[in-house]
C-alpha cells in the first residue's frame, strides 16, 4: 500500500491527525464540539447495528453456484432452465426463526433456508424453511404466532405457556409441531438439512400454460440431527456452532451441495385435488406428484464481511423471473408484500443496490433518491415513463399468463372444511420406534410446566392425529387417556 492508501481519513476523505486523543479544553477537558472526528466516530458507532430481523435474526451465509441438471423447459420459459448445464451464481442464508441475533444455534426451532439465484433475467429468491409445512395458513395469524414464540411482555422471557396456548388453539399447527419436535427439530449442521419452498409457486411456459410447483432441496451430505441433550450441551459450549461449521467446511474445501427437485401439478388439477394445493400446512404426497430433479446447488465461498453480505442480504419471494410465478397461497400472497417492506424499514429504501442484493444482469428502473443512495442516482436520466428520451420501457413478453379466480370478497374461515389431523398422524406412523420416543419425550419436556388445561387441549389434537401419539404424550404428562379421547 502507498503512503496515501495507508493514511487514515474521515468518511469525507479528510486526513486524521490524531486518532488517540480527543480535542479538549486543556488536558482535563471538557471535550470540544469542534472535534468532528470524535463526533463522526461516535455517531457511526451508535448506528452500526441495523435493526435485526424480527424473525430469522441469526443466520449464516455463503456464496455458490447453481447448475441445471434436469430438463423442465417444457414447464417454464425461464432462461435459467432453458437447457441442462446452465449455471448462475447463488447466495444462501440459513437461520433460526425465533431467537435473537445473539441466540444459540442448536435450539429446537425451524430453520430458514433462503436462496438467491443471480439469473440472466434478474434475481430469483427461494425463501423457504427446512420443513415442508408451516404452523399457520392465514397471514392474519402470522404476527400472533410469532408473538407467542417470542418473549412474554410481562417478564421479557420466553414462555412455553404462550407457545402451547397458541398452538392448542390452532389445530392447523399440528403437522408442523410434529415435525419440529421430532428428531429433525435440531439439525446437526446447516449442511445436513433439507430446504423446502413450503409454499406452492408456479411455472409457466412459452404457450402460457401454468403449472403449480413445490421446491425441494435435498442435502447431498445426508440428514443428521441432534438430540435435545446434545443441542443443549453445544449451545452452552459454542452458541455459534452452526455458523462456524458452515464456514469451516467451506474453508476445508468440503463444499456442501443440495439437489433441487420440483413437484409439478397441472393448473387444472388444483380445482379437484383432494388436498388443498395452496394450504401451507399440507404436503403433496410424492405418489401423486413425484419429485423431478432440476439442479444442484453448491456453496463454495465464504463471505468476506458478515455484515455486508449476510446481515444485509434481503430475500423476497416476489423475486420471480419471467417463467416463474406465485400462487393463491394466502401466506405467500402476504409475504410478497411483507418481505420487501421489512427490508425497506430495516436497511433502507435502496437495499436492492447493495452488492449482495444487486442483480448480476443489467438493471433499469425509474427509482430515484431515498436514504443512502450510494450510486450515481441515474445522473440526468428522466425519472418518469412514458417519455421521449429513450428511457427503459416494458417488455410484453415478460407478462405472466392470466390467472382465473372466482368467489366473493369476504373473510372466509380458514378452518372451515379443512382437516388438520391426517397428515400429522401419517407422519407419526412413518417414524421408527426410536423417533416416536424422541418426539413424545421432546413434547412432554416442552409441555411439562404448561397449565393443565392447555396440556389437555393440545393432547386432544395429538390423539386425533393418532391414538398412540396422543396417549404417549398424555401418559408422559400424567393425563388419563379418558380426558383426551373425546
Amino acid at each position: 500500500m502507498s503512503d496515501k492508501e495507508k493514511r487514515m481519513t474521515t468518511a469525507a476523505g479528510i486526513p486524521v491527525g490524531d486518532n488517540q486523543n480527543s480535542q479538549t479544553a486543556g488536558p482535563r477537558g471538557p471535550v470540544l464540539m469542534q472535534d468532528h472526528h470524535l463526533m463522526e466516530k461516535m455517531a457511526h458507532f451508535n448506528r452500526e447495528r441495523v435493526p435485526e430481523r424480527v424473525v430469522h435474526a441469526k443466520g449464516a451465509g455463503a456464496h455458490g453456484v447453481f447448475t441445471v441438471t434436469g430438463d423442465i423447459s417444457g414447464y417454464t420459459c425461464a432462461k435459467l432452465f432453458s437447457k441442462v448445464g446452465n449455471q448462475c451464481e447463488a447466495f444462501a442464508r440459513f437461520s433460526t426463526v425465533a431467537g435473537e441475533l445473539g441466540s444459540a444455534d442448536t435450539v429446537r426451532d425451524p430453520r430458514g433456508f433462503a436462496l438467491k439465484f443471480y439469473t440472466e433475467e434478474g434475481n430469483w429468491d427461494m425463501v423457504g424453511n427446512n420443513t415442508p409445512v408451516f404452523f399457520v395458513r392465514d397471514p392474519l395469524k402470522f404476527s400472533d404466532f410469532i408473538h407467542s414464540q417470542k418473549r412474554d411482555p410481562a417478564t421479557g422471557m420466553r414462555d412455553n405457556t404462550m407457545q402451547w396456548d397458541f398452538w392448542s388453539l390452532s389445530p392447523e399447527s399440528l403437522h408442523q409441531i410434529t415435525t419440529l419436535f421430532s428428531d429433525r427439530g435440531i439439525p446437526a449442521t446447516y449442511r445436513h438439512m433439507n430446504g423446502y419452498s413450503s409454499h406452492t409457486f408456479s411455472l409457466w411456459n412459452e404457450k402460457g400454460e401454468r403449472y403449480w410447483i413445490k421446491w425441494h432441496f435435498k442435502t447431498v451430505q445426508g440428514i443428521k440431527t441432534l438430540t435435545e441433550e446434545e443441542g443443549a450441551k453445544i449451545a452452552g459450549e459454542d452458541p455459534d456452532y452452526h455458523r462456524r461449521d458452515l464456514e469451516d467446511a467451506i474453508k476445508r474445501g468440503e463444499y456442501p451441495q443440495w439437489k433441487a427437485y420440483v413437484q409439478i401439478m397441472p393448473e387444472q388439477d388444483a380445482e379437484t385435488y383432494s388436498i388443498h394445493p395452496f394450504d401451507l400446512t399440507k404436503v403433496w404426497p410424492h405418489g401423486d406428484y413425484p419429485l423431478i430433479e432440476v439442479g444442484v446447488l453448491e456453496l463454495n465461498r465464504n463471505p468476506e464481511n458478515y455484515f455486508a453480505e449476510v446481515e444485509q442480504a434481503a430475500f423476497e419471494p416476489s423475486n420471480l423471473p419471467p417463467g416463474m410465478g406465485a400462487s393463491p397461497d394466502k401466506m405467500l400472497q402476504a409475504r410478497l408484500l411483507s418481505y420487501p417492506d421489512a427490508h425497506r424499514y430495516r436497511i433502507g429504501i435502496n437495499y436492492t443496490s447493495l452488492p449482495v442484493n444487486k442483480p448480476k444482469c443489467p438493471m433499469h428502473t425509474y427509482h430515484r433518491d431515498g436514504q443512502t443512495r450510494f450510486d450515481g442516482n441515474a445522473g440526468g436520466a428522466v425519472n418518469y415513463e412514458p417519455n421521449s428520451f429513450g428511457g427503459p420501457t416494458e417488455d410484453p413478453s415478460a407478462k405472466e399468463p392470466p390467472l382465473r379466480i372466482s368467489g366473493d370478497a369476504d373473510h372466509y374461515d380458514h378452518r372451515d372444511g379443512n382437516e388438520d389431523y391426517s397428515q400429522a398422524g401419517a407422519l407419526y406412523r412413518l417414524m421408527s420406534a426410536d423417533q416416536k420416543a424422541q418426539l413424545i419425550g421432546n413434547l412432554v419436556n416442552a409441555m411439562k410446566d404448561v397449565p393443565r388445561e392447555i396440556q389437555v387441549r393440545q393432547a386432544i389434537h395429538f390423539y386425533r392425529a393418532d391414538p398412540d401419539y396422543g396417549q404417549g404424550v398424555a401418559d408422559g404428562l400424567g393425563i388419563p387417556v379418558s380426558e383426551i379421547s373425546k
